[in-house]
């Protein structure tokens, strides 16, 4: 039965004026939306050097920048700290490079680059120290999930205000899990897969952060940790990874309706340590490791036709790079 205008305008300021009703209004009308067609640049930070293998290699503070529309990568100004295993968030236009690993030792610091003054600006510092962890932006925080503190992987979730410089610890994983994928999708952080260095996992959880609590959703088709995950329109797309034995190709698609997985055309290239982020409708895999050798390879996915293109290769990276999207409007 349609709801007429009069209906609409109820539910309308009952979702803003009594918030915490909004975990029973997930309606299609009071899902959260976001333009995925605007183009912005996508920043690789930090990273290993060619010289890298699997286990071990320098760290890097290189940064640079591509635009997509240009098929160009550019060098920007490098952080003030060598971070692998870096997470990387976006908020109002800035771009922040969180805990990694600097080859010594795992962090917990974070610094802030600013693209108007090309210049990096050290802030607060997380409660743990930790590399490989999830990073996401949900409602202008940023939340980091999991990870590895040097002695083991971590079920641990700590959310960063810009606004008051402060990281607070919130309700933790289920599972310990360490170079899990995690993205926001329909309003919730997703996280998935990973490793409690023990076991890799096919499982995944969500994170509901009105109530603070995780719910268990349907496993991936694939084991999988060190992949990558986004969301892009009313999907989410997990790609590449390492299942314990094999360097993956390997791509799925969840559907929230169906609580469901499909694969999709699979990369051309096996990579582990990727990083996926989505821009301009696009999904866009950046570096990673194939099992030989770490990559500076790039390749865009376009789900209307399910495929996946090479394009330019980065520059001054090899290996496993964080990822962060600046839309151009916020420039």
């Amino acid at each position: 039965m349609f709801l007429n205008s009069r209906d609409l305008v109820d539910e309308a300021k009952d979702y803003h004026l009594m918030p915490e009703r909004r975990p029973h209004l997930l309606a299609f009308k009071t899902r959260p939306r976001c333009c995925t067609s605007i183009a912005g640049l996508i920043y690789a930070v930090g990273g290993l050097n060619s010289a890298a293998h699997f286990y071990a290699g320098d760290s890097l503070n290189v940064v640079e920048v591509f635009d997509p529309i240009a098929n160009r990568w550019e060098k920007c100004q490098p952080m003030t700290t060598a971070r692998s295993r870096v997470g990387v968030a976006v908020v109002n236009g800035l771009l922040y490079a969180i805990g990694g690993y600097d080859g010594q030792s795992r962090l917990s610091t974070v610094e802030v680059y600013n693209p108007e003054t090309d210049s990096w600006t050290k802030v607060g510092s997380m409660n743990s120290k930790r590399s490989a962890m999830g990073t996401v932006v949900l409602d202008g925080q940023i939340y980091v999930c999991g990870g590895y503190d040097g002695n083991c992987s971590l079920n641990s979730v700590e959310t960063y205000s810009p606004e008051t410089d402060k990281w607070t610890v919130v309700t933790p994983m289920s599972s310990n899990r360490s170079a899990a994928g995690v993205t926001v999708f329909e309003g919730r952080i997703y996280v998935s897969g990973g490793h409690d260095g023990l076991q890799i996992f096919n499982t995944m959880e969500y994170y509901n952060h009105h109530t603070a609590t995780w719910h268990p959703v349907a496993s991936m088709l694939n084991k999988r940790c060190r992949h990558g995950a986004a969301s892009l329109g009313s999907k989410m797309f997990i790609c590449g990874g390492y299942d314990g034995s094999a360097f993956l190709s390997v791509a799925e698609v969840y559907n929230s309706m169906a609580d469901q997985w499909y694969l999709i055309t699979p990369m051309n290239t096996r990579r582990s340590r990727v990083s996926l982020v989505a821009n301009c409708g696009r999904l866009y895999a950046v570096g990673g490791y194939d099992g030989q050798s770490n990559l500076n390879s790039v390749e865009m996915y376009d789900p209307e036709t399910n495929r996946w293109t090479f394009m330019a290769p980065m520059v001054c990276h090899e290996g496993g790079v964080g990822v962060g999207c600046i839309p151009l409007l916020t420039i």
